[in-house]
């Protein structure tokens, strides 16, 4: 099978239409804001159209108001019931997602060629124990990027 890269933006009507007819999208995502589940260029998801409000911990393609399309996790929801979500490798939330920004969900993935749905007992331990870890690693990091910057301040 020969590969392109295309931009989703090029076919986004496509995938919307694929969805909304009761089929599956799969892509390939670049970028890092979901590793360690998702490898930037290497690993595979699989989408389908979301059955009614996304559930918590649900990873969601979805189009911000600027028009990039971003692949995160929801880790909570406002008050008003818009969506909160975070990539896996970031601390940053983003709050005010609506239901008309949600494009697809996340049902599988591949890696190295083994499938992951979003049921298998892996995908599921991860997904507990990332919730657990997350606090921790957010401190490490914090105390990692003071570290560098305080080398780059002793070496002025």
């Amino acid at each position: 099978m020969n590969n392109k890269e295309i931009q989703l933006e090029d076919v986004i009507q496509i995938i919307k239409e694929k969805l909304n007819s009761g089929g599956t999208v799969t892509f390939t995502p670049h970028g890092t804001s979901m590793y360690p589940m998702l490898r930037n260029g290497e690993d595979v998801v699989v989408l389908k159209k979301p059955e009614g409000r996304l559930k918590y911990l649900d990873v969601a393609l979805y189009r911000r108001s600027n028009g990039d399309f971003v692949l995160h996790r929801v880790v909570g929801f406002d008050k008003d019931g818009k969506y909160i979500f975070c990539g896996d490798n970031q601390f940053h939330k983003e709050r005010g997602i609506t239901d008309e920004n949600i494009i697809g969900v996340v049902t599988a993935f591949y890696r190295k060629g083994k499938h992951y749905t979003d049921n298998s007992l892996s995908y599921r331990f991860y997904k507990s124990a990332w919730e657990y870890i997350k606090a921790p690693m957010r401190m490490l990091y914090s105390v990692h990027r003071m570290n560098k910057s305080i080398k780059i301040i002793k070496k002025r």
